[in-house]
């Protein structure tokens, strides 16, 4: 009935504007975490059910509010649900100049658009109706070419995506949407990192930066500002070193950018570690399906890399979540020290493993260790040991059945199993 509703209010939203984009963000979902809002819409959702707790800018502040549901405080699916409500009712009423809700109401960069392959008879078609071109680009080595079009003064970005799909029928054209991390960091003291006999093996992770380091191989920013070193990534890094990873290549898509962590800086993300010969690449991000994204990652397992990524942390009940859903990426949940998958995990459109995700911790800012939980510390632990097993040669269907080999405790519930479940122990 529900559903019924929405559709039927949603195709008349200068009449019912709250309420559709209301029905938009529980339909979609939005995002897991992050430090974004959306423009120029704040105002319909003042009223959302009580007051909202204001997050910081920072990517470290974002994560707070799902600390909570991660530990138990948020029992139930629709307490979940709630809480993703109210964190996007936040972004909505912040950085109203930088990201807008597209035409699903998700979150993306604002008053730009994409447009996949543009030819000049596309480029001319969108010229004449008030789009200005931004940048024409490619992926690196990928063959994939883009245009990043600036969306006519006035227009809010979901109509402008409509209109420019009217007029150029059959170019893909699609919103730059946020994607955001899926797991939270606390920090509780000093420590000193272990660090067990390294098991070999490259692994890239696309998130923020992280500081200089013996293992941390190269370093990139794709976003501006950057690259700034942030919680959740350092504690990522932390856990590849921690679970033997001996060489760990960094792109940071978030940088000082408001915008960050958008479609685009993770395809270019994607070319460059490409480039840099990465064999198997770590997306702890979450958010909605792209077309460019997904051009992206086809073309680089094509040429042979694995990516693994967290399937998120708003519940069973959420929309399936992307990265992990595409095709052919190693989607990831994560675990508690009881084996047990944890209550908040997401869902992907497959399940290939399970690996620890929660009851570990990883070492932080400034030397710190911190308590993790989320399945943003499952994916890299994945990454770890398919990177390993990748040092006996092979391409990824032979590391996958190695990777088969040895996982544990297959069920609905953990895809093939459950991997590196001792690297708890040496983190």
């Amino acid at each position: 009935m529900w559903n019924k509703t929405r559709n039927k209010m949603c195709k008349a939203p200068l009449k019912w504007p709250r309420l559709c984009l209301l029905a938009a963000l529980l339909a979609t979902g939005g995002g897991v975490r992050a430090q974004i809002s959306l423009p120029n819409a704040g105002r319909g959702l003042d009223g959302v059910e009580g007051a909202v707790d204001r997050l910081g800018n920072r990517l470290g502040d974002a994560t707070a509010p799902l600390t909570n549901a991660a530990t138990g405080a948020l029992g139930t699916l629709g307490q979940l649900a709630d809480a993703r409500l109210n964190r996007l009712g936040d972004f909505l009423r912040s950085h109203r100049n930088t990201v807008e809700a597209d035409d699903t109401g998700q979150p993306a960069r604002a008053h730009e658009v994409l447009l996949l392959d543009p030819d000049a008879a596309a480029l001319s078609g969108a010229t004449l109706v008030g789009y200005k071109l931004i940048e024409q680009g490619d992926l690196d080595g990928l063959g994939i070419t883009y245009a990043r079009l600036a969306t006519p003064q006035g227009t809010s970005l979901a109509n402008a995506l409509r209109q420019l799909r009217h007029i150029l029928p059959g170019k893909e054209i699609s919103a730059d949407q946020i994607h955001f991390p899926s797991g939270a960091t606390r920090s509780t003291g000093s420590a000193a990192p272990t660090a067990p006999a390294p098991r070999g093996g490259t692994v890239g992770i696309i998130d923020g930066g992280v500081p200089p380091g013996p293992r941390i191989a190269a370093q990139n920013a794709f976003a501006s500002g950057g690259p700034v070193p942030n919680p959740h990534a350092e504690a990522i890094a932390s856990l590849l070193a921690g679970a033997g990873t001996a060489h760990i290549v960094v792109a940071d898509v978030y940088g000082r950018d408001p915008a960050g962590g958008n479609a685009l800086a993770i395809a270019r993300a994607l070319a460059w570690m490409a480039g840099q010969r990465v064999s198997v690449v770590s997306i702890s991000l979450v958010g909605p399906a792209n077309p460019l994204l997904a051009k992206a990652i086809g073309s680089v397992q094509a040429r042979g890399m694995i990516v693994t990524a967290a399937v998120g942390n708003d519940g069973a009940a959420a929309p399936p979540a992307f990265p992990a859903s595409y095709t052919g990426v190693v989607a990831v949940t994560g675990v508690d020290g009881r084996g047990q998958v944890l209550f908040e995990a997401g869902r992907a459109s497959h399940l290939d493993y399970a690996a620890p995700g929660a009851d570990l911790t990883a070492i932080g800012a400034g030397g710190k260790l911190q308590h993790l939980r989320g399945t943003s510390f499952a994916a890299p632990l994945v990454a770890a040991r398919l990177a390993a097993l990748g040092q006996a040669g092979g391409g990824a269907s032979a590391i996958l059945q190695r990777a088969d080999s040895e996982a544990t405790d297959r069920n609905r519930r953990t895809g093939r199993g459950i991997l590196c479940a001792s690297c708890r122990k040496g983190i």
